[in-house]
């Protein structure tokens, strides 16, 4: 199971980081804070440049902790919360499988992660903190807390309503 967590958590971990680095630096075929505040504007955040870097921090830097495994229900929060402000201020009105699974799919993986812990491999496993900061109760807390933040979020930092999903 160590070697599984590892993999997931470097793996999904530095597809963050490189995310929020694009945001950030425009790495990788970023367009940078400008280019994704514009963005972030066309979809109702007001302040677009700013949010778009909180987006890239919390993306760059939510991946490398959640890499490193260190402060992982941190990371893990971060990193719900990019997720579920990119669901319901982007993918929410797209089907299932035509958008939106990839967004909740990192969004399962981070509770995932903050409920199961680092693993064997990870910084907060040498400093002892993997006892103390996993389990159920960390996996709800980063959950209900993502859903606290991205509310106030997508409710007070926006000028468009959250997008409803179409009737079926």
């Amino acid at each position: 199971m160590s070697y599984g967590l590892l993999l997931l958590r470097v793996f999904v971990g530095g597809a963050f980081f490189g995310h929020g680095a694009q945001k950030l630096f425009g790495w990788w075929g970023g367009y940078g804070p400008q280019g994704t505040g514009g963005f972030f504007s066309s979809i109702g955040y007001r302040s677009g440049v700013a949010m778009a870097v909180m987006a890239g921090l919390a993306e760059a830097g939510g991946g490398a902790l959640l890499a490193l495994g260190l402060a992982t229900p941190l990371a893990c929060g971060m990193l719900a919360v990019v997720m579920l402000n990119a669901i319901f201020a982007v993918t929410l009105k797209r089907a299932f499988l035509l958008g939106s699974e990839v967004e909740l799919l990192y969004l399962v993986v981070a509770i995932a992660l903050a409920a199961t812990g680092p693993g064997r491999f990870s910084l907060d496993r040498a400093i002892g903190w993997d006892d103390n900061i996993s389990g159920l109760w960390w996996g709800v807390l980063v959950a209900a807390a993502a859903a606290a933040v991205s509310f106030v979020t997508l409710t007070f930092f926006r000028t468009k309503p959250v997008p409803q999903a179409a009737p079926t």
